[in-house]
């Protein structure tokens, strides 16, 4: 018999609460969610009052059976799931398929795993909270109904295999806009103007130290800009003004799931399903505090901990204690913002993911309870004596470090932030000695294209997704092939410089990259196409407000507030008719642009979307003559390719020479770019362009495959008339025979392996892996006919629903 059965979903966060609770309890892992809406069909009964049809999954169900035979044994079960909705919803279904007795199952919620949080929870059980599962169902069902009818609008209207989703596609609609944004940009110029001087001392000297100032306006073309130095030829400069300001720097507040999810892009380079996966495994291991908040708000108990620790480290006049608390007026302040659960440990030991990101939460916290950074700012009015306009010189003096002695939070752009060094003494009427003054053009810059981390701080601005919402949310729309998370080369560009030193003016053209972007979301053709299609039919869905607002209905269900059927009907009837218009309309959407004329043919050129993907086709499909296909590289869209870009795709396949008498082809197959070369065909590495590879690289990478093949084989073995074969391979040497691959185990030679041993090998592998069935052979048929006999159909079964 058991006396307490404790269930929770991992089987990490088994292992650390097992370690706190005696020998009475029992612990086990139900793996996360343990049933489903089912796969097949809707599964949501929108007559009947949205009733849901839940089933176990088959890769559950001997999980469930396994643990519904231990709630049997025990005197009492404890359903120990996360504290927010999804966690909320986990336990019901564990209450609900387990058929467990309201009087013997208790509800525990805990902020941190760790012994006294445990044992408070055990101390004081409550029920299921309804409120909060009706949300997730509530949340659960409307997804499924969004998907469920509109996915199969785009296969038809569209193209085959595409879905949509509710918060998905407006994450697509913001990166689609961002990028027509960037489309869309106007690229103009203006002059910057910096200066450096040598301060002079009072005797005519000049001081080793340099003043650094710059212009506050800026010049729009390039004569202005040049006037503006003519005047300076022979003009004096000296110090008119100096302003020193106190000023203060105040720290971050603490962690909740978007700022960690942001800062950890910023400082770790952490992809945002890379920090949960990682703050996950802090939190069940016992380090951290839940990692699925909005909260900002910390324990009193953690409050003086800090402090204790910042006095003991830093001193008494690096603390000051504060409570920040959350503009958003549905986060639980109830729970707690992201923060170690032992102050006291600095570091942890584990991975080194996990130690980095430990670390990063560790001193967020501490600093947030940090005193201010005290700051002198001093700006330095410079005059120009030739001119009304005057530089300005700034710097800052750092007098108090406060908070800074741990963290300082990262901006997502560093560039903008110019780092304010300290200033030589100076003195007001003091003269300047000119080393050189340089106007500079410059061009304003489209937005930025989002990062996984700058598109969920926008989803949190907007009020858009929950915390348990933003990765999830960020995985699907790229799995589905809507965004692409990559890299794209610069465009070189020339601007001006005019350098004025020694008394003479010196004009030059530099050159720069400008567009250079990097781990930065895009969206892929077939994404804009969704996006436009949705926007046109469904604005609704994938409107900003409509869609927060659906979030606050959430909210109002987890405090009691609405009825979750009726949040559905609300949002179901109207969607639906849109529906059922759109469906019944004999639109298909094409996504096509003519972007010029063929100067060989004749015939136009498109940039299209087809069946196999986005490309570009020169002629008419209606014409006698087939029209020509070319398909668009990975990081070219239909909205922008130019006509010079659409050319140079059906330079391919190019003959680039010979090599031992053999032409060398290059083009791009069905698994991408490849050298082909006396009928054999070689794969191009990822850093080499099919469109401008020459003849010597190609040729190197033809010999570099020919030696890497001759040397993948180490030995061959004549066997049953079937040649075994020894080869090295990613993972280190492999037998390779009858179809089956086989490690050779570490320590032994492959050089001096024999046929009996692999023979050995190759039986201990068969033995183990698990046996395809036979495919039965149909039985012949009699010629002999049998009489018809009618049958009845089958009754239908009807299918079990639980609620």
């Amino acid at each position: 018999m058991i006396k307490n059965l404790v269930i929770v979903e991992s089987p990490a966060k088994a292992k650390t609460i097992e370690k706190f609770l005696g020998k009475d309890f029992t612990v086990k892992s139900c793996f996360g969610h343990i049933r489903d809406l089912a796969e097949d069909g809707l599964s949501v009964d929108v007559k009947r009052n949205f009733e849901p049809n839940y089933v176990v999954p088959e890769d559950k169900k001997k999980i469930v059976g396994e643990l519904k035979k231990l709630a049997k044994e025990a005197e009492t079960t404890w359903l120990a799931t996360d504290e927010d909705r999804e966690g909320e919803a986990i336990s019901w279904h564990l209450a609900e398929t387990l058929d467990l007795e309201k009087e013997h199952t208790r509800r525990i919620v805990f902020h941190e795993i760790t012994k006294p949080a445990i044992l408070s929870a055990i101390e004081h059980p409550r029920e299921i909270d309804e409120n909060l599962v009706n949300a997730q169902q509530a949340r659960r069902i409307l997804d499924r109904l969004v998907g469920f009818e509109l996915s199969p609008i785009l296969w038809r209207k569209i193209k085959p295999a595409l879905s949509a989703g509710r918060v998905q596609s407006v994450a697509v609609r913001l990166i689609v806009e961002r990028e027509r944004e960037i489309i869309a940009h106007e690229y103009k110029s203006s002059y910057k103007v910096t200066a450096s001087f040598h301060p002079v001392k009072a005797d005519g000297t000049l001081t080793d130290a340099v003043l650094k100032a710059e212009l506050p306006e800026k010049f729009n073309t390039l004569p202005q800009a040049r006037a503006f130095l003519e005047t300076c030829l022979e003009a004096q400069f000296s110090i008119q003004d100096i302003e020193v300001k106190p000023a203060t720097k105040s720290p971050a507040p603490p962690f909740t799931t978007s700022t960690l999810q942001q800062e950890a892009s910023r400082k770790l380079g952490y992809s945002v399903t890379r920090t949960m996966v990682v703050a996950q495994k802090l939190y069940e291991a016992g380090h951290i505090t839940y990692m699925r908040t909005d909260s900002l708000n910390l324990a009193e108990t953690a409050l003086e901990d800090i402090k204790k620790d910042i006095i003991s480290s830093y001193g008494e006049n690096y603390a000051h204690q504060r409570k920040y608390t959350t503009k958003n007026a549905s986060a639980q302040e109830a729970h707690e913002a992201i923060r170690p659960t032992y102050i006291a440990n600095h570091a942890i030991t584990g991975d080194n993911a996990e130690v980095r990101l430990y670390d990063l939460i560790w001193k967020r916290t501490i600093a947030s309870q940090m005193a201010n950074a005290k700051l002198e700012k001093t700006n330095v009015k410079i005059k120009v004596s030739s001119s009304p306009l005057h530089l300005l010189a700034t710097g800052e003096v750092l007098k108090f470090d406060g908070f800074l002695k741990v963290y300082l939070e990262s901006k997502d752009d560093e560039e903008d932030e110019e780092v304010k060094g300290m200033l030589p003494p100076l003195n007001p009427g003091q003269k300047l000695s000119l080393i050189e003054l340089i106007g500079t053009e410059r061009y304003n810059r489209p937005p930025a294209r989002y990062t996984e981390a700058s598109l969920v701080k926008k989803l949190e601005e907007l009020g858009i997704g929950r915390p348990s919402t933003y990765a999830p949310t960020i995985n699907t729309v790229q799995n589905r092939g809507y965004v692409i998370k990559g890299d794209q080369d610069g465009e070189e560009r020339q601007f001006n410089v005019l350098t004025l030193k020694n008394k003479q003016i010196k004009e030059e053209i530099n050159k720069e990259v400008f567009g250079r972007d990097r781990n930065k979301l895009f969206p892929s053709n077939i994404g804009m196409m969704v996006n436009d299609f949705l926007l046109l039919h469904f604005d609704t869905v994938l409107d900003y407000q409509f869609t927060a607002n659906v979030e606050k209905e959430f909210d109002e269900i987890a405090e009691g507030k609405k009825q979750w059927q009726d949040m559905l009907e609300e949002f179901y009837g109207p969607f639906h008719e849109i529906v059922e218009e759109t469906t019944k309309s004999t639109i298909r959407v094409r996504s096509e642009r003519e972007i010029g004329v063929d100067p060989k043919t004749g015939r136009k050129v498109y940039a299209r979307m087809g069946k196999f993907g986005p490309h570009v086709q020169i002629g008419e499909t209606d014409n006698d003559e087939k029209p020509l296909y070319a398909r668009l590289r990975k990081n070219q869209l239909i909205d922008t390719i130019t006509m010079e870009e659409a050319m140079d795709l059906f330079k391919l396949p190019r003959n680039i020479g010979d090599f031992e008498g053999e032409k060398v082809v290059v083009s791009i197959g069905k698994f991408g770019p490849y050298v082909s070369h006396n009928k054999a065909f070689y794969s191009l590495p990822k850093d080499e362009d099919p469109y401008s590879i020459e003849l010597p690289a190609a040729t190197e990478i033809i010999v570099r495959k020919r030696i890497e093949k001759e040397n993948k084989t180490i030995k061959t073995f004549e066997y049953e008339e079937k040649p075994m074969q020894l080869l090295r391979g990613r993972f280190g040497p492999y037998i390779a025979y009858d179809r089956l691959n086989v490690t050779i185990p570490k320590g032994t030679d492959p050089e001096t392996i024999t046929l009996e041993e692999c023979l050995v090998l190759i039986e201990a592998k068969r033995a183990t892996s698990p046996k395809k069935p036979e495919k039965k052979k149909p039985e012949k048929k009699t010629a002999e006919k049998k009489p018809a006999v009618k049958r009845k159909a089958p009754a239908k079964k009807k299918a079990v629903k639980k609620s």
